[in-house]
């Protein structure tokens, strides 16, 4: 059974566990690297600030109680948007309902916030996730985001409307 536990800043190691692996694990469909949290920078406080970004959502997925994916939604500069981040399932949720549980938590988050789009950034290769958030109703605005660590890829910007 999947559930989904809301994190606060005092969880930061549950968040701080999952995400590590995720930075591991798939590399590729991040714009941060392990590096990028590892040594100096992999403190507490780092950690505690990220859960602790102004308006945000962020959760785990527990599968059997195991943690086995995450996802956050955060404001943006923009009027009525916010953003799916920080997305990941671990191999052992995969094919299970898991990444679709993450994404409907966090529309309805956004929903409650009272956001009428939410958007997300993914990378053109990551044909599991492009699956994932067309099957959850997302679609390409064909505008590209930020560059991935590589220098070369780009992501790809995709958003869901949530009017009634």
């Amino acid at each position: 059974m999947i559930k989904t536990v809301v994190l606060t800043e005092d969880d930061w190691k549950t968040w701080r566990e999952l995400r590590l692996v995720a930075l591991t694990e798939a590399p590729y469909a991040f714009g941060s690297q392990l590096a990028d949290w590892q040594g100096d920078n992999d403190r507490e406080d780092r950690w505690r600030g990220r859960l602790g970004i102004p308006g945000s959502y962020n959760m785990v997925a527990t599968l059997d109680g195991q943690p086995v994916g995450m996802a956050s939604g955060v404001p943006t500069d923009q009027d009525g948007v916010v953003e799916l981040i920080s997305m990941y399932v671990a191999p052992a949720g995969r094919g299970r309902g898991v990444g679709d549980h993450l994404v409907q938590a966090v529309e309805q988050w956004a929903r409650q916030v009272g956001a009428g789009t939410l958007r997300l950034g993914v990378v053109e290769d990551n044909k599991h996730a492009w699956a994932l958030y067309q099957r959850n109703g997302f679609h390409d605005t064909g505008e590209l985001g930020s560059h991935m660590p590589d220098g070369i890829r780009r992501e790809h910007i995709m958003i869901k409307s949530l009017a009634a």
